[in-house]
C-alpha cells in the first residue's frame, strides 16, 4: 500500500461520478505543481483543487498580463473556486536559489509535501522556432532552455521533495513527460529531455521504493493548451511521423490532473513506481473521463495508431485490442 489514500474504492466507472460529486479525496494533502500559470500545469492544479487539496503553484507570471495567457493569480482563483486551497509562489525554476526558497517555504508552513508534479518547462517557444531547423543550425538555447527548465530543474525539485517525503515514508513525485521520449517529435533537445526524464523517473523510483515513496513519468497525449490552440491551424497542416494531427481529438488540460488524482488514490501505487504511464491507460484502468466527457484511447490501442493515418479504419477497430509495450518500444528502438 502507498499509504496515500488506501481506503479509496477503486472500481470501474467510479470517476465518472466521482468528479462531479465533490468527494474531496485529497483534502489535507499538500501538493506542489510547477509551471502552473497555464497549460497542463494549470489543469493539474484545477483537478487537485477539485479534490480539496492544498496546492502550491509556481511559475514566472504572477499577475495577469495582456502579453501572455494565464497567470498564477488566475489559476489560484480557479483552484479556490473548485474547493481547493491555492498558494501561488512566483518562482523561476531555472534559478536554484528560488527553488530552495520555495521548498523552505513549504517546509516551514506545512512541514511536509505529499505530491510533487514536475511540469515547469521553458522550451515551448524555442521548440516552435526550431521545429524545422536542422540541429546544426540551431542556437544553443534550443538545448539549454529545454534541458535546464524541463529536466535539470525537475531533478533539483525531486531532491528537495524526496527528503521531505522520506521523513514520512510517504509521497508521490510525478514527472510530466511525453511520447516524444520514444518517438521523434519536434526537436532533438525535446526528445533528449523527455527520454532523460523517463530514465530519471525509473531510477528515482527504484531508490525511493524502500522508503515507500513513488516516482512515475506521466505521458499525456496531445493536449489542447493555450499555445497548441493558438497554432492549431499550422499544426493541422503538418504531420508527426507521417500521421496527420487533429487537435480537436486532444486531451483537455485537466485530463492529466485526473490521472494524478487516480494515482494519489491508488492503494497499489508502489507497483507503478519507476514506470512510465500514459494518461489514457490510467483512464482505462480507473474509469475516469476527460473534463468534457470524452474517453481517450492509449497509444497502445491499435485503433489509435491506425486512426492517426486512416481515421475511417480506426473508427471501426475495438479499443480493447492493445499492442504490448515491448512491441512498440522495439519498433521505435534505436539500438542495433
Amino acid at each position: 500500500s502507498s499509504g496515500i489514500n488506501a481506503e479509496w474504492p477503486l472500481r470501474p466507472g467510479y470517476f465518472e461520478v466521482h468528479f462531479s460529486c465533490s468527494r474531496m479525496s485529497l483534502h489535507g494533502k499538500i501538493c506542489l505543481v510547477t509551471g502552473a500559470s497555464r497549460g497542463i500545469g494549470r489543469g493539474i492544479a484545477l483537478a487537485l483543487g477539485s479534490e480539496g487539496a492544498t496546492v502550491y503553484i509556481t511559475g514566472r507570471t504572477l499577475d495577469p498580463s495582456s502579453s501572455v495567457p494565464g497567470s498564477l493569480k488566475v489559476t489560484a482563483d480557479e483552484v479556490t473556486a473548485r474547493g481547493g486551497v491555492a498558494i501561488p509562489v512566483q518562482c523561476d525554476h531555472g534559478e536554484d536559489q528560488e527553488v530552495h526558497k520555495l521548498f523552505d517555504k513549504i517546509q516551514k508552513e506545512h512541514g511536509r509535501i505529499d505530491l510533487l508534479v514536475n511540469n515547469a518547462f521553458k522550451g515551448v517557444t524555442t521548440i516552435g522556432a526550431n521545429r524545422n531547423t536542422p540541429f546544426w543550425d540551431q542556437q544553443m538555447d534550443s538545448w539549454d532552455n529545454v534541458i535546464h527548465v524541463g529536466l535539470r530543474c525537475h531533478f533539483l525539485a525531486s531532491q528537495y521533495a524526496a527528503k521531505l517525503m522520506i521523513e514520512r515514508q510517504n509521497g508521490l513525485i510525478c514527472n510530466i513527460s511525453s511520447p516524444g521520449a520514444l518517438f521523434n517529435f519536434f526537436t532533438i533537445p525535446y526528445g533528449v529531455g523527455k527520454a532523460g526524464l523517463d530514465k530519471m523517473s525509473e531510477m528515482c523510483g527504484k531508490e525511493l521504493k524502500k522508503h515507500n515513496v513513488a516516482c512515475v513519468s506521466l505521458w499525456p497525449a496531445l493536449v489542447k493548451t493555450e499555445h497548441i490552440m493558438s497554432v492549431k491551424d499550422d499544426l493541422e497542416k503538418s504531420k508527426i511521423n507521417g500521421a496527420k494531427i487533429n487537435v480537436d481529438n486532444g486531451e483537455t488540460v485537466e485530463y492529466a490532473g485526473r490521472a494524478i488524482v487516480a494515482l494519489m488514490n491508488d492503494p497499489n501505487l508502489m507497483q507503478k513506481s519507476g514506470k512510465t504511464i500514459t494518461t489514457a491507460d490510467l483512464g482505462s484502468e480507473f474509469g475516469f473521463k476527460d473534463a468534457d466527457g470524452r474517453t481517450h484511447h492509449s497509444l497502445r490501442c491499435l485503433k489509435t495508431g491506425i486512426g492517426m493515418r486512416y481515421p475511417w479504419l480506426g473508427a471501426v477497430i475495438p479499443s480493447f485490442i492493445k499492442i504490448p509495450w515491448s512491441w512498440i518500444v522495439a519498433a521505435a528502438h534505436h539500438y542495433y
